[in-house]
């Protein structure tokens, strides 16, 4: 038996939901190989997947594409950065990184992290721990 490409994105999107337990409904399935079916990491809002799934010809509601999302993150399978405080974006990749917002065409990109350099953080509030500290540098074109 001969797997084609298509097989193997599907192969990527259940192995994907299954390292974190979650049950591989339809939806679930669709936008899990959408996401991760060609092995790369990539930053998505919850429009542009839904724009991605209606292209390949999936059936699936805006609202379902949103709480997806929500329960992958839950699961630990994606982060949300958010931009502006009203703009989320979602990232397969779950290590520590910054990011490049391009202003001009709004779009993510991951930054070195290896570039990066924190040397002091803020004292924090007792009774507080940093859960995680996400660094967005925000940038046109010139």
């Amino acid at each position: 038996m001969i797997e084609t490409a298509q097989d193997t994105a599907a192969h990527r999107g259940n192995t994907w939901l299954a390292s974190a337990d979650l049950r591989p409904t339809r939806q679930r399935v669709t936008l899990a190989t959408l996401l991760v079916g060609d092995g790369q990491n990539r930053h998505v809002t919850a429009e542009s997947l839904f724009d991605a799934a209606s292209r390949h010809g999936e059936k699936v509601s805006l609202a379902t594409v949103y709480n997806t999302l929500r329960a992958f993150c839950d699961a630990g399978l994606m982060r949300e950065i958010t931009v502006d405080g009203s703009k989320s974006y979602f990232d397969t990749n779950i290590t520590d990184h910054p990011h490049f917002y391009w202003e001009d065409d709004h779009k993510l990109t991951d930054a070195a992290a290896d570039q990066l350099e924190i040397s002091k953080l803020p004292d924090i509030p007792e009774g507080a721990e940093i859960a995680s500290v996400d660094v967005v540098i925000r940038l046109r074109r010139t």
